[in-house]
């Protein structure tokens, strides 16, 4: 039977030569992006600047309420577009996107670690990345074996496309599928299917590609139930992860514990966090997680 283990855990991302966060507070951050940097909104940033001067590329200024809204502020001579930057042996594309973020996410660094940890040593490994953006996880999970990259947005899955042939991937056994996560899942259990490990990073809330409305306090449940009934005994991991939301890393702990106590193994719940550059880095906390892990 799958434990809960009580205690929080801390996924701490360092930065990387293509990314870095290098100072945050009084609600903002600045990052850098490969040779450019940027401001963004960062409401847990309660603590004061280390630098005195940021200077950025760019910033986005958010709108009047918390949801969303905002646009960016370019300084004059800044080329916009999409640039390339790098992970490991990933290469992907990077761009100011109008949701703030900048085509990916740099905190789930330490996640794509994790997973390939739990898969060390193989090359047939059947795993699922459910709500997968611009695949830069698809990728690094295809080093261990085929991958179900799903996502409703037909503008993210060509851009993760995009992403694989960049880092020459394009032969990699990853199945691109533009479809609802939470259908695509149900149908998975229908054909009685079996992955060794599963990604998920749902939104707060969002629209399939026909319209279907999700809302992540009524939907997580069901749709991990789901996810559950694709995994055995024999199965690595399943990964969680929710941002900007008001519940705690607990709460989903809790939905897992239900879900996977007639597997073994133990589920573990905690944050993210990003640590500043320099020695003496401050820990940024960006999502919060549950897993569950066999080995």
């Amino acid at each position: 039977m799958a434990e809960l283990a009580r205690d929080p855990v801390l996924m701490v991302g360092e930065g990387w030569p293509d990314y870095g966060l290098v100072d945050s507070g009084h609600g903002r951050k600045l990052e850098r992006y490969g040779n450019r940097r940027f401001i963004r909104p960062e409401p847990q940033a309660m603590w004061s600047p280390r630098l005195a001067d940021w200077k950025a590329d760019g910033e986005f200024v958010p709108g009047s309420d918390e949801d969303g809204g905002g646009r960016w502020q370019f300084e004059r001579d800044v080329p916009q577009g999409v640039w390339q930057l790098g992970w490991e042996e990933v290469s992907f594309t990077a761009q100011c996107t109008p949701f703030r973020h900048l085509g990916f996410f740099p905190d789930m660094a330490p996640v794509w670690h994790w997973m390939r940890e739990r898969l060390a040593g193989r090359d047939d490994a059947q795993t699922l990345n459910l709500f997968g953006y611009t695949g830069v996880g698809s990728l690094a999970l295809s080093k261990c074996g085929p991958v179900a990259h799903v996502d409703a947005s037909k503008k993210s899955v060509a851009q993760a496309r995009d992403n694989a042939a960049l880092s020459g991937m394009d032969d990699r056994p990853i199945r691109w599928l533009i479809d609802d996560a939470v259908k695509f899942t149900a149908r998975e259990v229908r054909r009685e299917r079996r992955y060794d490990g599963i990604i998920l990073d749902p939104p707060k809330f969002g629209r399939g590609p026909k319209g279907e409305t999700w809302r992540i306090e009524d939907g997580l449940p069901g749709l991990i139930a789901d996810c559950r009934q694709l995994l055995d005994a024999d199965s690595r991991f399943l990964f969680l992860t929710v941002y900007a939301v008001r519940m705690s890393s607990l709460a989903l702990g809790g939905l897992l514990a239900e879900a996977f106590a007639g597997l073994p193994g133990t589920v573990e719940h905690g944050d993210l966090a990003v640590q500043e550059d320099g020695p003496e880095g401050r820990l940024l906390p960006t999502a919060i997680f549950a897993r569950w892990r066999n080995d």
